[in-house]
């Protein structure tokens, strides 16, 4: 399935919101919290040895009844596709309709390490495992025979569950374009997107004979009208990325190379990052759909009550 693109769609349900929290309890509190407040979509990260997505959107699905939950993302290689595939279809009996599931090849290191797994040709891997992972979930059967994945599987049921990957340079969004229902960015500057990105995906949709998938950018958020301050908060909370080599010449293709020790620049910062008042806020939320992107998922960028301004971006999230 191809999900929708944003044309015609009520801005509200193209701004999702990204929930960071270490413990599930406290998690699925602030989902119900996202939805209360007319939150459309929330969506979760999740490390290689983090708390699993997939079991604590079962938990928030019995406390829900509206919120989409979409996962940015679950490591592909952490876990089987078939695994995988009874994960998802599991969720979508809980609450049909509203599971997005968003899954990558995450950072190597990150799990190459605990896991024991090989970091050679992630692109090659990933590839069969959504040969794999879609026609399980989506078409309930799969035969695959590959270099990495040999399955021959029936499933009871399917489910109408779209299947996102996330993606950051060229070849992983022509594969997005190619083979999912969606990409998903991170920490990507919105014009690399709109020039880089999204004619990728364009790419591999048209050599595959199919729709364009919609591009879900991640848009980090600071309600801070001084912008030094929004700056000097995202160095302390994402202070890595720039030190890891795909993100680092990403920056550099985009215009904005960091420094020797992945220092961001200040343009960087300015680029990425949306700041100032609630209005404001809301106003270059609205400005980046009009862009061309198809949907948001914005992430907080916290001062010093992070709960206080959570439920503020939520609010503003709500009222578009």
């Amino acid at each position: 399935m191809t999900q929708p693109t944003g044309q015609g769609r009520p801005q509200r349900e193209r701004v999702g919101f990204n929930i960071r929290r270490s413990r599930p309890a406290e998690a699925i509190d602030l989902i119900c919290e996202a939805e209360a407040a007319g939150v459309d979509t929330i969506w979760m990260t999740m490390g290689a040895t983090g708390t699993d997505t997939p079991t604590l959107f079962a938990a928030a699905a019995m406390r829900t009844e509206r919120v989409r939950l979409g996962t940015a993302i679950v490591p592909a290689f952490t876990r089987h596709p078939l695994s995988l595939a009874t994960q998802a279809l599991a969720l979508h009996d809980l609450a049909p309709g509203r599971v997005r599931l968003g899954i990558g090849t995450s950072h190597g290191p990150s799990f190459a390490k605990p896991y024991g797994l090989p970091l050679d040709r992630p692109i090659e891997r990933f590839r069969e495992y959504l040969q794999v992972a879609r026609p399980a979930i989506q078409e309930g059967r799969v035969v695959f025979s590959g270099e990495f994945y040999q399955v021959d599987a029936t499933f009871p049921y399917r489910a109408d569950l779209p299947l996102l990957v996330s993606a950051l340079r060229q070849n992983a969004w022509e594969l997005a374009g190619e083979l999912s229902d969606g990409g998903i960015s991170w920490l990507c500057p919105v014009d690399f997107l709109l020039d880089e990105a999204l004619p990728a995906m364009r790419r591999g949709a048209e050599r595959a004979g199919r729709e364009t998938p919609p591009l879900i950018a991640h848009v980090p958020v600071a309600l801070m009208t001084d912008p030094a301050s929004a700056r000097a908060a995202f160095r302390a909370q994402l202070t890595n990325y720039g030190r890891l080599p795909f993100y680092a010449r990403m920056f550099a293709a985009s215009g904005y190379p960091v420094g020797p020790h992945g220092e961001y620049s200040d343009a960087l910062l300015d680029h990425l990052v949306v700041s100032g008042s609630d209005e404001s806020v809301a106003e270059q939320l609205v400005a980046l759909l009009e862009r061309g992107l198809d949907e948001l998922l914005v992430m907080l960028i916290h001062g010093a009550d992070q709960h206080a301004e959570e439920a503020r971006l939520m609010r503003l999230i709500g009222r578009l």
